[in-house]
């Protein structure tokens, strides 16, 4: 039992502070390999906010489910990936900035120059709002080195 105890400490400790060394690519919840935390990621292109995504339209994009709201969103998606991805893995993009990784929510977002980019919460979303074009260039020269750190 006092193994069992140690083992879900270790766990959650691990799902609330920032990810270190040897993260995977894109950013999912602990045992899952769904990103953007199952928000479609077209949606904040087409809608201006943040939709879940259906296990009705979904679909694995270099090994990660995305979802949709629709089937037109999935097609559109599929047509051009990289184009609805969001920056960094969907890792915060101020977390990135400053040298780590963090997860990214997808309620505390933000398309810059046709691009998507999720922070961690409010506060941290209002701290990179105050200098977007320089924490956009400190996570790029960042990225994706960070995840090995």
């Amino acid at each position: 039992m006092r193994k069992l105890l140690l083992a879900i400490a270790i766990a959650t400790a691990s799902i609330t502070t920032p990810a270190f060394a040897d993260q995977a690519p894109v950013h999912t919840a602990l045992l899952s390999r769904l990103a953007v935390g199952g928000y479609d990621p077209v949606a904040y292109f087409t809608d201006g906010r943040a939709v879940r995504g259906s296990t009705e339209h979904r679909l694995t994009h270099q090994g990660y489910e995305y979802r949709f709201a629709s089937a037109e969103h999935l097609a559109v998606f599929r047509a051009n990936p990289s184009r609805y991805l969001p920056q960094y893995g969907g890792y915060c993009a101020w977390a990135v900035a400053n040298g780590y990784t963090a997860a990214g929510n997808p309620n505390n977002w933000r398309i810059v120059d046709g691009r998507l980019y999720l922070n961690y919460n409010d506060e941290i979303q209002s701290r990179w709002e105050r200098d977007i074009p320089g924490f956009i260039r400190s996570a790029n020269s960042n990225w994706p080195s960070v995840l090995s750190r």
